[in-house]
């Protein structure tokens, strides 16, 4: 469970070594400018649960606060294991805590131990109040995260970060929101869950084209790495086209789900840099639209399945 932030930032003059790092820092570390990937989901599949009954606001407080703890916590350890390896040294991208040395590792590590935590105890409420399995949710949420960039043989650098990024935060996400709510997976979640995944994944892409170059250097093998430059180009183009394509999937039993429509002209924007072969720090702006585009569609799609 894993997401990459959409501003880059100057980086900081370097913290001596084992300092705790500030506020302001740890803020950046949990790359909140990302969390579009994290309210996307929760939005669409509290619209599908609306859609068949009524919502309780305590479990949509603790599902939020079970998302956050693992996508934040995973963000920090995702820091951590990147910078540790040296996968980060020399990125175009924004400044990560541990390469750039304005936090020491050990407290990068700790911080995600403690969303964790935080996650943890809110999918062992969610066990004891609504069903046990969510517990077994949780312990995969832990582990697909940190086996993202951690451990021995992280799947993220074996080309598979692109499916855990659709099932984390398409599938599982919109369908575990519904679960919560409803204690059921209707197929209209998994329907609706295919667009927010896809467009997860075309976040993700944006950030492995931007950083091609230095994964490859470094032995991280992306799916980027795999396709090469021209074929992620249209990897892209194609994930944002199937996003709106599969949402039509809905309009037999969600007659509003047309509404996403309205989300096409904020995907121009990200497209046509991508198309036209933006580089380096021009596909920066490509991650910030991309989010506004997964945020925008996000709301359009809550909106379609809950009327």
């Amino acid at each position: 469970m894993t997401s990459q932030p959409a501003t880059a930032r100057p980086a900081s003059r370097p913290r001596p070594a084992g300092a705790r790092p500030s506020v302001r820092t740890w803020i950046v570390g949990a790359r909140p400018k990302t969390l579009p990937v994290t309210a996307a989901p929760i939005a669409v599949g509290t619209g599908v649960a609306a859609s068949l009954g009524p919502v309780s606001l305590w479990r949509s407080v603790l599902t939020v606060l079970f998302a956050l703890g693992f996508v934040l916590g995973t963000n920090f350890f995702n820091d951590y294991s990147d910078g540790v390896r040296g996968v980060d040294e020399g990125r175009v991208g924004p400044t990560r805590l541990v390469a750039s040395g304005q936090a020491a590792p050990r407290w990068v590590f700790r911080s995600g131990v403690v969303l964790y935590g935080i996650g943890g105890v809110s999918g062992v409420v969610l066990g004891a109040t609504v069903s046990w399995w969510l517990l077994a949710l949780a312990v995969v949420c832990a582990l697909g995260g940190w086996y993202y960039t951690g451990g021995r043989r992280p799947y993220g650098y074996r080309g598979l970060g692109d499916l855990g990024i659709f099932l984390f935060h398409g599938v599982i996400a919109v369908c575990a929101t519904v679960f919560i709510q409803c204690g059921e997976i209707p197929a209209t979640a998994v329907t609706a869950s295919l667009p927010v995944g896809l467009l997860s994944v075309a976040l993700l892409t944006t950030n492995n084209l931007r950083d091609l170059p230095t994964d490859a250097a470094s032995g991280k093998i992306t799916v980027a790495v795999r396709l090469g430059d021209r074929r992620t180009r249209v990897y892209y183009t194609a994930t944002v086209a199937a996003a709106f394509a599969s949402a039509a999937a809905l309009l037999p039993v969600r007659s509003w789900a047309w509404l996403v429509v309205g989300a096409l002209p904020f995907a121009v924007l990200p497209v046509a840099r991508v198309v036209r072969g933006a580089r380096g720090r021009d596909l920066i702006p490509v991650l910030e639209h991309t989010c506004l585009l997964l945020l925008v569609f996000g709301a359009l799609l809550t909106a379609g399945v809950s009327l």
